[in-house]
């Protein structure tokens, strides 16, 4: 089984669902797409590159796949999630408001580097709103080097105040069913 290591946002509302609403539906769909599957809380950050947008709320999920699943469809399946819950790539602006963002941060010990997809992510070792619920979730991982290696590259970026601004808000939202109702 390959480990996958992924990077859930979200900041703008889609078809009446807050940002919080719909980490969770990309949650349950996410729970389908990997096995043994874990949430890290979900951080409330201010936005990166584009600054005169809406705090972004982002998690991480930790999961695995079979050894013969292959990072392209994968992603392309991640993208159909996107585009279910609202996300037009061709309309955003780069950097900008987006009801999900799903990014594989890790793909077992993948090295891609192609326009479609860099794994690992190439700008997460600069993002504390990655690292900090990456780090959470590769607990329960049993490669405690890679780990290690996202925790001090988050003490990096701590002590020249780049992880200022995040603020853990709660335990990953899980819908559950209560009849016809959802409860969040």
């Amino acid at each position: 089984m390959k480990r996958v290591l992924l990077g859930l946002g979200s900041n703008k509302s889609f078809n009446g669902l807050t940002p919080m609403e719909l980490l969770s539906h990309a949650g349950e769909e996410l729970s389908r797409l990997m096995k043994d599957v874990h949430f890290s809380s979900v951080y409330r950050t201010k936005a990166m590159y584009v600054e005169d947008q809406e705090d972004f709320y982002n998690a991480a999920a930790l999961g695995w796949v079979s050894d013969d699943e292959d990072a392209f469809d994968f992603l392309h399946k991640i993208n159909e999630i996107e585009a279910k819950y609202g996300r037009d790539r061709s309309r955003e602006v780069r950097f900008g408001p987006r009801s999900l963002d799903i990014d594989i941060e890790l793909f077992g010990d993948e090295r891609i580097e192609t326009p479609e997809l860099q794994v690992p992510h190439i700008r997460m070792e600069e993002r504390a709103f990655v690292l900090i619920p990456s780090v959470e979730v590769l607990k329960y991982s049993a490669d405690e080097i890679v780990r290690e290696k996202y925790i001090n590259c988050l003490a990096a970026l701590e002590s020249k105040g780049g992880a200022e601004g995040i603020i853990k808000l709660q335990a990953f939202p899980k819908a559950v069913e209560n009849g016809t109702d959802r409860k969040w």
